[in-house]
């Protein structure tokens, strides 16, 4: 059987991509609500991104994986719950559009993240195995769609730099963390040490670099907090 984990790698690359700036847009619009802002701004990027990025992908997967997929007994019916899936994603985005009061804009964009998240889940962990293990040549079926492999990735580096922050003054810390980052080529990373959790921090990226960032906690506490910060 052909070697398709480079394939698989960037399809699910490109979906976690979409997974995290729905995430961090739905976590920004959400702290809207303790912050006492207005999330108008954020609520209009977020609807943006999802007719130009998450919509156009959807479309793109029916035209090719999903056409494929239909044709196989063994994902007909996922196929199916799929399609019906991208018909919720338009009518949220909808909803999101529509909102008026803090509340209905707070909701909508929970729910267009949430339905988003399970659904390339499935994607995931069950339509691609099995379109693998009935035999689809994925790159054949593909070709160089953007709209589903996006950019080509690079792979997360095993050894990366720390940067210790514990001995500085908390605006000196933000400036290094975001200087560090911003020194970040794509795929490349580095460790933040501290000592609290920087969870604060995160909601700082998530506003200002939704989708363009990674976040993995590597210890936490109870006196040294790491977390593993990276450019997709």
């Amino acid at each position: 059987m052909k070697d398709q984990s480079a394939t698989l790698a960037r399809i699910r690359a490109h979906h976690d991509q979409l997974g995290r700036t729905m995430a961090d847009h739905a976590t920004t619009i959400a702290r809207s609500v303790d912050r006492l802002t207005s999330p108008a701004a954020r609520r209009e990027t977020m609807a943006l991104f999802c007719a130009e990025e998450v919509l156009s992908h959807a479309t793109a997967e029916e035209n090719t994986l999903y056409a494929v997929a239909s044709e196989l007994p063994a994902t007909q019916l996922l196929v199916s719950v799929l399609r019906d899936e991208h018909a919720t994603l338009q009518a949220l985005n909808d909803d999101l559009v529509a909102a008026v009061t803090l509340g209905e804009i707070v909701s909508a964009s929970a729910a267009l993240n949430a339905v988003l998240q399970t659904h390339l889940q499935k994607e995931n962990e069950i339509l691609l195995p099995a379109l693998v293990s009935g035999g689809v040549d994925l790159a054949a079926v593909l070709g160089d769609t953007h709209e589903i492999l996006g950019g080509d990735g690079a792979a997360d580096p095993e050894q990366v730099d720390e940067l210790d922050v514990r001995r500085l003054i908390p605006a000196q810390r933000h400036e290094q963390i975001f200087a560090a980052y911003g020194r970040l080529a794509a795929g490349s990373a580095f460790v933040l040490v501290n000592d609290h959790d920087p969870k604060p921090l995160y909601y700082q990226f998530a506003a200002e670099h939704p989708g363009a960032f990674t976040w993995r906690y590597v210890e936490s506490g109870p006196t040294v907090w790491k977390v593993r910060i990276g450019r997709p």
